[in-house]
């Protein structure tokens, strides 16, 4: 019988893996703990930049959520989550996986340590290359509604949602918006809000941007990070801190970094 239940779980995982446009509703019984997120990777093939940003009516949420490395890419880990996801998918980018491959492995190496109140049935985490190649799961058991759809060099995915409205908004917004990555990301969360967002709320919003050695100052690889950890409003926050960096836009004092 748990064979049979590894196998069932394992087949689970692979239906649910995304890597290229659509999208995947998951809907189940609430947690025990708040989860409820929507999150967007995205990739700006012009200037390189990679990044990704975050909402949830849970406290700092950028601080669980969002996983940045300027060397491979970066990944979201949220819903039943186990934070251990974003490390492990950066080491596996570095090891030269595809993102497909990696959210497949990681899932299918999880222990589920806790399955009654914590199951990995309910995990969801999106992982991108600096291709702006990604993949994407959301668990069954991740809390009605969830989901992820992706478009061209983003995935967005979210649970506790309106409805798969808020994923829908957040690629079309980031596709359809002009600017800098920044700009596009809170674009993107703006556009899950107005879907319906986490159907509890907002409380807290991050963001985190990285190119090799392309952040201010010296041998820095983060062009921005942003938390807003409570707020009312923390999109509307963080889109005026956003804003204000990019009037000035300040730029690497390293010679070798690509003009942006």
């Amino acid at each position: 019988m748990k064979t049979v239940l590894v196998a069932l779980s394992i087949a689970a995982c692979a239906a649910a893996v995304q890597t290229a446009p659509g999208s995947d509703g998951r809907t189940t019984d609430a947690p025990l703990w708040d989860t409820g997120t929507f999150s967007i990777l995205g990739f700006d093939p012009a200037s390189g930049e990679i990044g990704a940003a975050v909402q949830s009516r849970v406290f700092s949420v950028g601080n669980g959520v969002l996983w940045a490395d300027a060397n491979v890419g970066v990944a979201a880990t949220q819903a039943i989550v186990d934070v251990g996801y974003g490390p492990r998918a950066l080491e596996l980018l570095k090891q030269g996986l595809a993102p497909a491959a990696i959210i497949k492995k990681i899932w299918d190496d999880d222990p589920d340590p806790l399955p009654d109140n914590w199951s990995k049935q309910g995990r969801q985490f999106a992982v991108m290359n600096l291709k702006g190649e990604y993949a994407a799961y959301t668990g069954p058991k991740a809390t009605d509604w969830a989901g992820h759809k992706g478009g061209k060099f983003c995935t967005a995915q979210g649970n506790i949602l309106a409805g798969p409205a808020v994923v829908s908004n957040m690629v079309e917004a980031f596709e359809n918006t002009k600017g800098h990555l920044s700009q596009r990301l809170v674009a993107a969360l703006e556009g899950g809000q107005a879907g319906g967002g986490d159907k509890r709320g907002q409380q807290s919003a991050a963001l985190v941007i990285v190119k090799k050695n392309c952040g201010v100052w010296l041998h820095n690889d983060t062009i921005l990070r942003l938390q807003v950890d409570d707020s009312d409003e923390p999109i509307k926050e963080l889109k005026r801190i956003v804003e204000k960096w990019n009037q000035r836009r300040p730029r690497s004092v390293t010679p070798d970094c690509a003009a942006r």
